[in-house]
């Protein structure tokens, strides 16, 4: 199966995610050509996953697709952006038809949840892994950042931490019968435009807890110039995971965030104060989450 066989089986299982309203050109030219909206600012990020490192190379196409979209735009919804179109590059060795449809289904089904377009990308050969290039806009000048937080600001996040580090501790990797909550954790992941809006009108600082909420609550304060506290019975943590799975695990995609203002929907988990570091229950907090170039 030549590459522009391969592009026809993945556009197919695409359907409707391949083309869409501010789609001028889709898959199938050099490039896309996307119409830009006015008064915006593009956001734009990329992620690279590979198998045996982000995801089990076993695990079920559908899945790992939908993962590797997930993941990617989180980082939007981070900076209170929301997602216009995608760009993916599958490195493959051996591409199998009903792979690649089950895998373009996947991806799918996380465009249509985040409302957006995979409109291009590339192949080539060798060891699994997809980057995801994702691109979105904001209002110009309403971009949240991690460099926003300021003393006396309450530290939130918007939802429940741990239950992917739980998976990747139990090494629950038995897929066959369907995911179970720890394992769709793992594999769906959920990006959180539905919190933009909230990030808009009241967050200071804003980051996704993608390598650990220690680690990337680290990364807020440093860009900050700030000191963290967290209060531990504070911190919501999944079911079937523990407190140090929330802390310095990975995964979760949820977005952390300060704010001087309540924020709905979210729980308050500490406060900014002035100085450096983070701590917990007012101990300090070492930065230990997810590196991928550390063992």
């Amino acid at each position: 199966m030549d590459e522009f066989e391969l592009i026809r089986v993945v556009v197919e299982h695409l359907g409707d995610r391949a083309q869409g309203p501010w789609i001028t050109l889709g898959p199938g030219d050099d490039a896309a050509v996307i119409a830009q909206r006015v008064d915006h600012q593009a956001v734009a990020s990329i992620d690279t996953v590979v198998a045996g490192v982000h995801f089990p190379a076993h695990a079920a196409p559908i899945d790992v697709g939908y993962r590797a979209l997930m993941v990617g735009l989180s980082d939007l919804a981070a900076m209170a952006a929301y997602p216009r179109y995608v760009l993916v590059a599958l490195t493959i060795d051996t591409p199998e038809p009903a792979w690649l449809a089950e895998l373009a289904q996947g991806m799918a089904q996380a465009a249509t949840a985040c409302d957006t377009y995979l409109c291009g990308g590339n192949f080539a050969r060798g060891d699994l892994s997809i980057t995801v290039s994702v691109h979105g806009d904001v209002p110009q000048g309403r971009a949240i950042t991690r460099q926003g937080a300021r003393a006396g600001d309450r530290i939130y996040v918007s939802g429940e931490l741990g239950g992917a580090a739980a998976c990747v501790r139990q090494r629950d990797f038995d897929f066959a019968g369907g995911l179970n909550d720890l394992q769709a954790r793992y594999m769906r992941p959920q990006a959180r435009f539905d919190v933009v809006e909230a990030l808009r009108a009241h967050a200071s600082a804003a980051i996704d807890v993608s390598d650990g909420l220690s680690a990337d609550l680290h990364h807020l304060c440093q860009a900050s110039g700030v000191r963290a506290n967290l209060c531990a019975v504070d911190i919501p943590v999944f079911p079937g995971a523990q407190l140090d799975d929330a802390l310095c695990g990975g995964d979760d995609y949820e977005i952390l965030c300060t704010s001087s203002q309540p924020m709905p929907g979210m729980t308050c988990i500490g406060e900014i104060e002035r100085g450096q570091g983070v701590y917990l229950d007012g101990a300090p907090l070492p930065a230990r989450g997810y590196n991928h170039f550390v063992d």
